[in-house]
């Protein structure tokens, strides 16, 4: 059996191994006994082994699949409820050393405009983002090391937190930047970031060499053991993801379950977020040329059965998808989605520069504005969140993961999203979502059972003026 204390990445990620667990998969995946007893298990709420939840994600009994989707989207409200967080990413530059074929930062593209923001110009990207109401980022920059040292991401995220604009302030800062030393991951821990996220693209070793031909990202083990050096240097929540359509998803399905568990053994922590992009449209990059994209379908299936195996983490999905697909997986499993996003460099300021769309990473489906997305959210039921009271607060890592396991969380995300809610409605959202708004947090606050009046309470405070409240 692999070793998933080991901290080698060939060792936790035993290629032997997921090509076991694929065949284990295919064999079973018509075996109504054995997806029985893997339901039966999983309807307790703790999860899956990477193997029982291969052989949900190749089923093929119709009943049965969905049986599947009927419990994800149990599982997704018994941990998370009806709550979404909101988040925007932030491109820093764009300058980037590697030559990962599927990404056009790659260091051969010549004719895309290379880009690196001033400390003013990432305050006028803060202020734009306040202005539209986030609370939290994913701060984005290419692997380039004279370019985006770790110096000059520690002071853009002292820039970040030190902008207080209206009634306007980022709150947590999460971090993806490429892998780099437990040194540097304690810099970062040091400078108050919230998650430190970082996607493997292909677990499959042979397929990530061949897709990272330069740079030093074509170092696989040091790559895929980042996780591990981010959890010694003290960060306490990781995000973890694969980049679908680069080698297959059955593959990849497995291997990222390995990668939880091996997190788990080791640190007694699984990843708090699981993202789960596809490949899309870019400058130079053409998704047709992969011959592993997956359809909606399939998307939706993997989304179900993740939810399943690793109940407890956050999963997250970008404006990559339209809204139409994230509408369908949204009570399947995720709870984080982007809005109002720019992939490009300086794309907030000045949205009208079209030389700054020309620096995005990728092609936006959801192009909505985060008003319009909040919107939406809740005329689908959602309560939309921007809350980041666990951080403040010290619920973070072992902490976090005890509270979500007991299916608890919600005592605090509950409320806190309420109250968050009402401060985006009371200083950013327009008329006709204040009105949906408003509405849907006093239906909420109903639900409530003992912060009900305290929650009543501080609802008032930001119609008063006052803002910033958690549990």
């Amino acid at each position: 059996m692999y070793d998933v204390k080991s901290p080698h990445a060939t060792e936790f990620i035993d290629d032997n191994e997921v090509l076991q667990t694929l065949e284990y998969a295919e064999k079973n995946k018509n075996n109504i006994e054995l997806i029985n007893k893997i339901l039966e298990k999983a309807k307790l709420g703790n999860g899956l082994t990477h193997r029982e939840a291969s052989v949900l994600l190749d089923c093929e009994i119709p009943e049965k699949n969905a049986e599947i989707f009927a419990l994800a989207k149990k599982i997704k409200n018994e941990y998370y409820g009806n709550r979404i967080v909101l988040f925007a990413p932030l491109y820093l530059s764009n300058y980037c050393v590697n030559g990962c074929v599927y990404c056009p930062y790659h260091a051969k593209n010549k004719h895309i405009p290379r880009k690196k923001m001033t400390q003013e110009e990432i305050k006028q990207e803060v202020i734009a983002l306040q202005d539209m109401g986030h609370k939290r980022l994913a701060l984005e920059t290419g692997e380039d090391p004279v370019n985006n040292p770790i110096e000059y991401v520690l002071e853009s995220i002292k820039t970040i937190y030190s902008i207080n604009h209206k009634n306007g302030a980022i709150r947590r800062v999460n971090v993806n930047i490429a892998a780099t030393t437990v040194e540097n991951y304690q810099k970062l821990k040091k400078a108050g970031i919230g998650t430190y996220i970082l996607f493997q693209e292909t677990y499959n070793k042979e397929r990530y060499e061949k897709l990272h031909p330069t740079g030093p990202k074509h170092n696989y083990n040091y790559h895929t053991e980042a996780m591990d050096r981010a959890m010694e240097g003290g960060i306490d929540d990781v995000g973890m993801g694969v980049l679908f359509g680069l080698s297959t998803y059955r593959y990849e399905f497995s291997a990222l379950l390995m990668h939880a568990e091996h997190l788990e053994a080791r640190f007694g922590v699984g990843p708090h977020t699981i993202s789960v992009p596809r490949i899309r449209k870019a400058d130079d990059i053409d998704p047709s040329t992969f011959e592993n994209g997956i359809d909606d379908d399939t998307f939706a299936k993997i989304v179900a059965c993740i939810r399943i195996a690793v109940p407890y983490t956050g999963m997250i999905i970008s404006t990559r998808e339209s809204k139409k697909c994230r509408e369908r997986v949204l009570e399947l499993g995720i709870s984080q989605i982007s809005g109002g996003s720019k992939t490009s460099v300086g794309g907030y300021a000045h949205p009208e520069n079209e030389s700054e769309e020309e620096t995005a990473q990728f092609d936006v489906e959801d192009r909505r504005s985060l008003d319009e997305v909040i919107k939406w959210l809740m005329e689908l039921g959602y309560v939309p969140s921007f809350c980041t009271a666990c951080y403040r607060a010290g619920r973070t890592g072992d902490r976090f993961m005890e509270i979500c396991k007991e299916k608890q969380i919600h005592n605090f995300c509950h409320p806190n999203a309420i109250i968050t809610l009402k401060e985006f409605l009371q200083d950013y959202a327009s008329e006709e979502t204040k009105k949906i708004g408003n509405a849907l947090i006093e239906r909420e606050i109903e639900t409530l059972t003992n912060v009900k009046s305290k929650t009543k309470e501080y609802i008032k405070k930001i119609e008063q003026g006052e803002r910033d409240f958690r549990f």
